[in-house]
């Protein structure tokens, strides 16, 4: 009786779960629109300064952001967790955040965390009706530009105080591949000579996942975990003489093993 009981309750939380993650990201959705019809036009409108409306929308961002991230922990959807470096994490300015890219939410969570906060979005989001007009008030750095063009914006965006969030794997982590990184974030913190601070996400069970769809959740609450780890000093990859390309090699070797090292640490406990 009591395990026929466990079972139903079991398929009833499976079944609200369900619900709340098509209501979550319905509201997602939404939430963008209306921030492209109603909001980011008020603020073109107060401020004509364009460093202003771009400081202020990314600020509205990170509060609607964590309003959807408190919604989908309210929902008992996930469990969101960060380690006792929350606080630096917080204040980081200037500097380059990675981070491994398991599930489709990740990067809402940490703009979610960090108040100050740059990115390089994909062309996809450029011309999504959802989140076009947010991406474009926020003056985020489109990655179809070139080179040169990308790397003085991303000078510019950390010279002036943000935090650059890049998920060096380039896309969401394939679980059935071997874990692959691109060299883009070892590029531009070579040529930008910026510290990086490296952020393991993990998620168990997997949800959201490149193979998964949205409405394949797992059979239970998903637990959402973020570790912070010490600054990776871009000096360090600086010292010799060698050309930027073969540095961003090195470090870009560095990154791998330390998120696979973090990964199977993981996996252990």
């Amino acid at each position: 009786m009591l395990a026929m009981e466990a079972s139903v309750l079991k398929g009833i939380n499976y079944i609200w779960r369900l619900i709340a993650t098509a209501i979550s990201f319905s509201l997602f959705g939404i939430g963008g629109l209306l921030l492209t019809v109603l909001v980011f036009p008020m603020l073109n409108l107060l401020y004509k300064d364009i460093d202003t409306r771009k400081r202020y929308s990314r600020k509205i961002i990170h509060k609607s952001f964590g309003m959807f991230v408190g919604m989908m922990s309210f929902f008992r959807m996930f469990d969101f967790d960060i380690d006792q470096n929350k606080d630096r994490l917080i204040k980081t300015r200037g500097k380059i955040i990675i981070a491994n890219h398991p599930t489709l939410i990740d990067v809402v969570v940490l703009l979610a965390i960090l108040p100050h906060a740059d990115c390089i979005v994909k062309q996809s989001l450029w011309s999504n009706p959802f989140l076009n007009g947010v991406v474009n008030a926020a003056g985020y750095i489109k990655n179809t530009q070139d080179t040169e063009a990308l790397l003085k914006a991303c000078k510019r965006t950390l010279d002036e105080g943000y935090a650059l969030v890049i998920f060096p794997e380039g896309t969401r982590t394939d679980k059935s591949a071997n874990f692959k990184i691109q060299r883009g974030a070892s590029n531009i913190a070579i040529r930008c000579d910026s510290d990086l601070v490296p952020v393991t996400i993990q998620c168990k069970p997997t949800t959201l996942t490149k193979t998964e769809a949205w409405y394949q959740i797992p059979n239970e609450k998903a637990h959402f975990l973020l570790r912070v780890g010490k600054d990776i000093k871009i000096k360090d990859f600086q010292l010799s003489n060698l050309s930027p390309s073969i540095k961003a090699r090195r470090l870009t070797s560095y990154i791998k093993e330390y998120f696979i090292g973090e990964n199977e640490r993981y996996a252990r406990t």
